[in-house]
């Protein structure tokens, strides 16, 4: 998969080890750069929805629009798919088969 980055003060965060930790420590550091692996490893967003342990899923309310993996609990790396308009599904819905590019938003607590 493609990632791109919202600002390049996050791209410089999640693509230099010493950037991530002295942005949010060594666990939550290891924990980004393993999740951004699989990121790039996969060759769509639906293929992270099978991982147990990254939950990925689309946020709803205020953060409609963005979708989570986790981290280290109760963070959670944010992004939403990188397209205008987005892959639909004929029923409604965001088609995670098509999505191949994400952009990388930030890393919240949405608990």
């Amino acid at each position: 998969m493609e990632i791109r980055f919202t600002s390049e003060k996050m791209q410089k965060r999640c693509s230099n080890e010493k950037e991530m930790v002295k942005a949010w420590g060594p666990a939550r550091a290891v924990r980004l750069k393993r999740r951004l692996m699989e990121l790039m490893a996969a060759e769509t967003l639906a293929d992270i929805s099978h991982l147990p342990p990254a939950r990925c899923h689309e946020l709803t309310g205020d953060l409609a629009g963005l979708l989570t993996v986790d981290l280290e609990h109760p963070y959670r790396l944010a992004f939403r798919p990188g397209y205008d308009p987005l892959p639909q599904k004929t029923s409604g819905g965001l088609d995670w088969t098509q999505v191949t590019k994400i952009l990388i938003v930030k890393i919240l607590d949405t608990h």
